[in-house]
């Protein structure tokens, strides 16, 4: 069923059911070909877009829909109840313009965020390489800059890049110096660059419609008015990108639940034993209980980092805490949804194999559910 939502405007509901609305008539026909076929689904990209779904937390002078992220956050949620790949996207889509919009020259916003926000592009986002994941610092990727200071050249290679090889460009952050975490700098790279090459994409156990792939910089040039905020600055847009980021992926967790709770309900109805529903069983019922309870308060905690955000105030912890609670609701619920079904579960008759194979990633990206015990811990310990 619907999750139950209070929406903050008019406004906002009505997103809410237009999403609905081209989540039953546009996505829900396609994604189990789709993922069965490993098909990037660019059509469905450009649906949201032209609907105006990619744009939604960004000021509306730049293209942008000028909604609260906890309405943006929603619309994921939605998506992932239906498309968990392409909820992910949108997420991506969206942290890939957060440099820019937040750091970016009133030129650069200008210059760039109409096209990013436009609906028409998609966007990649270059930060973790095959041996710098949650260390950031040790990345080696670099960007040298030319004699005139017109241009950088930058050379390494980025992994675990989703839409490596379909996106229109790639938020990259790369090595301007070799101080650590303060010699990152950040830089939008045209997917048309010269040098700019792609793996195979990786061989994954789910999200099959979100291609990931190494990306390589081989001397790809990229002008000096691409490179966002001063040099030495992208470390810090990285990890705050990475706060927002990690909501994304709480949203799209949750709404990954709701699809494994709303299945194995119907199912518990409908499935006869002992001349009656299964659903009868108290125990059964009960896993479902708790698998309702485990939904709404991965909703709530991630309702609540967002709101904090949009007033302004820190929400890094709570960022952190949302996105574990909502990643491992997502791994518990779909598991037990599994169990609901039984041996029909295990089998690709019904989507909770799938719910399953998609929720453990989600335990991994925007930051392992370690690191995030790592970022709630030393908020709690802080003072």
């Amino acid at each position: 069923m619907p999750a139950t939502r209070l929406m903050p405007t008019d406004e906002a509901a009505d997103l809410i059911e237009l999403t609905r609305e081209i989540c039953r008539k546009d996505l829900a026909p396609q994604v189990d070909e789709a993922e069965r076929k490993h098909t990037f689904p660019e059509e469905t990209f450009r649906t949201l877009g032209a609907a105006g779904l990619l744009s939604l937390p960004y000021p509306e002078e730049y293209g942008g829909a000028g909604q609260p992220y906890e309405v943006y956050l929603q619309v994921v949620e939605e998506i992932a109840s239906v498309w968990m790949s392409v909820a992910v996207g949108v997420s991506v889509h969206s942290l890939t313009a957060h440099p820019v919009a937040t750091y970016g020259t009133e030129q650069q916003k200008q210059a760039l965020l109409p096209e990013m926000l436009s609906g028409n592009q998609l966007g990649a986002y270059c930060l973790s390489e095959p041996l710098a994941g949650s260390d950031i610092a040790s990345m080696t990727t670099r960007a040298t800059a030319s004699d005139d200071g017109t241009s950088y050249s930058l050379k390494g290679t980025k992994a675990w890049i989703s839409h490596a090889g379909h996106a229109d460009y790639y938020t990259t952050f790369a090595r301007t110096s070799d101080s650590g975490g303060k010699g990152l700098s950040t830089f939008i790279v045209p997917a048309d660059a010269p040098g700019l090459a792609f793996a195979e994409p990786e061989k994954k156990m789910g999200l099959h419609c979100d291609p990931v792939a190494q990306v390589i910089f081989d001397g790809v040039p990229v002008d000096t008015a691409r490179r966002v905020g001063e040099e030495g600055q992208g470390m810090m847009m990285a990890l705050t990108a990475l706060d927002a980021g990690r909501l994304g992926i709480a949203a799209a967790a949750t709404g990954l639940a709701q699809a494994a709770l709303d299945q194995a309900a119907v199912y518990a109805k409908e499935r006869q034993q002992f001349g009656r529903p299964i659903a009868s069983n108290q125990g059964l019922a009960f896993l479902i209980a708790d698998m309702e309870a485990a939904v709404t308060t991965a909703r709530a905690a991630y309702l609540h980092a967002a709101r904090l955000k949009d007033a302004g105030r820190a929400f890094s912890k709570e960022a952190a805490v949302a996105k574990l609670v909502a990643t491992d609701a997502a791994m518990k619920v779909t598991t037990d949804g599994v169990q609901v079904l039984g041996g029909a579960g295990y089998t690709e008759d019904f989507p909770l194999e799938r719910y399953l194979r998609e929720a453990k990633v989600t335990q991994i990206f925007e930051g392992t559910n370690q690191i995030q015990r790592l970022v709630i811990s030393r908020h709690v310990l802080a003072n």
